[in-house]
């Protein structure tokens, strides 16, 4: 069987692979096609309401009960999505919302 300390560092190089994978794609229209082809329509639409989630969030003005009345999604999500935009090290949401403002 194969060790969780392995399984963990295959999780990253997987995760590392499809980051690379990712960034090679050219333009909206293929990331789409790509991103239908790798998801399945639940995941896609979770992942697409994220983003929407997050960039209501960066633009400010709503709370989190509006949001989750205009969307369908969770205020658990929606905190979730808050958490990682403000606090989380990773600064991923904020990084592609200033690189599209």
């Amino acid at each position: 069987a194969m060790s969780n300390d392995k399984k963990m560092t295959d999780r990253a190089a997987h995760r590392a692979d499809l980051a690379r994978a990712l960034t090679s794609i050219g333009g909206a229209a293929d990331m789409e096609r790509f991103l239908i082809d790798l998801c399945t329509p639940s995941e896609l639409r979770a992942l697409s309401e994220r983003w929407y989630v997050a960039r209501l969030l960066n633009a400010g003005g709503l709370s989190y009960r509006e949001i989750s009345a205009q969307t369908g999604v969770s205020t658990t999500t929606i905190g979730r999505v808050a958490r990682f935009l403000n606090e989380e090290p990773h600064q991923g949401y904020r990084a592609v919302l200033e690189t599209l403002e």
